[in-house]
């Protein structure tokens, strides 16, 4: 008797927290990446042709230590990716701007767009600023839009950035993070406007 107790203990054991007793199904996403690598693409006036909206607009990509891209150009490895497609600048400026940016769908300096879904072909395509988790179980790993907040870059010296961010996510959780690094810029305004493969975004006018 006393060892089919011990057995049932055990499988209770794997099946329940050690304090109340309740299950473990819920993984819990970490909600305060430290990024330390990443990189940033210049487009220019990427819209004025779509809409007269004549601020330029970069895309930035950070990634924690853990991700990699390969010989291949394919990310690899467990961590966060934190991807801000729309950062709207001033028509002067060609590189991020030390201030708070703002998620919102104006297009206007010192914004960003919101996260977003998108069907084309019957496929779902995330659209705007977005983090996603790369899960050592592939089943958890997931993608979260990130539809209000702000960042801000409060240095920049030398190429190094200092930037903290406070975001919320589609569903409704508070996303931190931060990244202390240098960040490339890459310029991209020409080769878009031969490819046009960028989604381009509906903004509120």
């Amino acid at each position: 008797m006393k060892k089919i107790n011990l057995l049932i203990c055990l499988f209770a054991v794997l099946l329940s927290s050690c304090g109340g007793g309740q299950l473990n199904s819920k993984l819990v996403y970490e909600k305060n990446p430290q990024y330390t690598w990443g990189y940033a693409e210049f487009f220019g006036d990427y819209y004025h042709s779509e809409n007269g909206n004549k601020n330029n607009v970069l895309t930035i990509s950070l990634f924690t230590d853990s991700l990699k891209i390969n010989e291949l150009g394919n990310l690899t490895g467990l961590g966060q990716y934190l991807y801000l497609e729309d950062v709207f600048l001033s028509p002067s400026d060609t590189i991020l701007q030390a201030g708070t940016y703002t998620i919102a769908d104006t297009g206007l300096p010192f914004t960003v767009a919101p996260g977003k879904n998108d069907t084309v072909d019957n496929q779902v395509y995330s659209i705007g600023a977005y983090i996603s988790y790369y899960e050592f179980n592939a089943a958890n790993s997931t993608l979260k839009n990130i539809t209000g907040g702000s960042f801000t870059v409060a240095s920049q010296t030398r190429g190094i950035y200092n930037i903290v961010f406070n975001f919320k996510t589609s569903d409704n959780l508070d996303l931190k993070g931060n990244f202390t690094a240098t960040l490339p810029h890459i310029d991209q305004s020409i080769a878009i406007q031969k490819s046009g493969l960028r989604k381009k975004l509906d903004f509120k006018r």
